[in-house]
């Protein structure tokens, strides 16, 4: 099996672009008490909620995605037999509630502020990222954390454009120490946008008309932004839940993430992923990829496909499970030892 060393040396040698999908291992590779799912389903489990206990001892699975999918199944079924609205209503609400309280999970559990992350793990981890965005290449992250943006935003990346921006509040002449500016809205710089989240961020907020990004404000430091906007029930853009078609049906009822899907759909070179297990709910990203394989004309009448992906994997059990979904794969697919890759230094 490849290191992820040689595999970034023979893609250069070839002159390919590169192009970097990452899923939760990136984030559990930072730090694994943190980030693994039993941490969050640990957390969630803790809360004092009879209703959410029973709900994961009925079911008797720690996945939350299965949980919701079930609570799902269930409402479908119910219809079916003409249950009362307000059955209905109970179990949209505690679906709801399921995902409240995973957010709040990952607001209890994640790293408190930008510095948290040690300036030597921020810096090589930025190099890492950095050999990806500087040649061209874009960046697809399903994770929903801050870890990405943090790296990205502290290491003032001069290639990193994830398409938002800030508008002037007033078309008329302003001097430009005197403008008002809005928040950051995402739509400005999509047309160079190169890191894009696929499900969604703790950052991202979908504001009706505007979809927007929060920051540091001076005062108070993001995860503190993020957590009064949820205190007010505003809650991030964050897609958790259901089977793959269940995740590309609410990707295409936003427009942010729609726009970010099909980027991931128009590729064109080899695709590197680290951390992402391509599982029974991630049906839509092979998708993705294989209309990518088939390949299309840009706008310069020039001929763009993606000819090959190569998947990270950690262990013996993940290197069989990615050879018995390979034919699932419109491209050649390739393994390496995502160990080797060495991203917080």
């Amino acid at each position: 099996m490849k290191n992820y060393q040689q595999v970034i040396e023979y893609l250069n040698n070839k002159n390919r672009k590169k192009h970097l999908l990452m899923g939760n291992g990136f984030s559990i590779a930072y730090d694994y008490d943190i980030f693994s799912y039993n941490s969050l389903n640990s957390f969630i489990e803790s809360i004092d909620n009879k209703l959410l206990n029973k709900l994961f001892e009925i079911t008797d699975n720690k996945n939350f995605e299965v949980v919701m999918q079930q609570l799902d199944n269930f409402k479908e079924i119910a219809k079916v037999f003409d249950a009362d609205k307000t059955l209905l209503s109970n179990i949209d609400s505690t679906s709801s509630l399921l995902k409240e309280s995973l957010i709040s999970a990952v607001k209890k559990l994640h790293p408190e502020h930008v510095f948290t992350v040690s300036e030597e793990k921020s810096r090589s981890c930025f190099q890492w990222l950095n050999e990806y965005l500087s040649t061209g290449g874009n960046i697809f992250t399903s994770n929903y954390d801050l870890l990405l943006y943090w790296v990205l935003m502290r290491n003032s990346s001069k290639h990193h454009v994830d398409g938002f921006g800030r508008d002037k509040e007033s078309e008329e002449y302003v001097p430009s120490e005197e403008a008002e500016y809005s928040e950051l809205r995402w739509g400005k710089h999509s047309d160079i946008q190169n890191v894009h989240y696929l499900h969604g961020a703790l950052q991202i907020f979908d504001q009706g008309i505007e979809i927007i990004k929060e920051e540091y404000n001076g005062y108070q430091n993001l995860l503190e932004v993020i957590n009064d906007k949820m205190s007010n029930k505003e809650y991030p853009i964050f897609i958790t839940a259901g089977d793959g078609d269940e995740k590309l049906k609410n990707i295409m009822h936003n427009r942010y993430l729609t726009y970010c899907y099909e980027k991931l759909a128009q590729i064109s070179g080899s695709l590197v992923t680290f951390g992402f297990n391509f599982g029974e709910y991630d049906m839509h990203i092979i998708d993705a990829i294989n209309k990518a394989a088939k390949g299309y004309y840009d706008a310069n009448n020039n001929f763009q496909k993606l000819y090959s992906i190569y998947i990270g994997v950690f262990s013996e059990s993940d290197e069989k499970h990615i050879k018995s979904i390979q034919d699932k794969f419109k491209c050649k697919v390739n393994i390496f030892d995502s160990k080797t890759a060495n991203i917080w230094g």
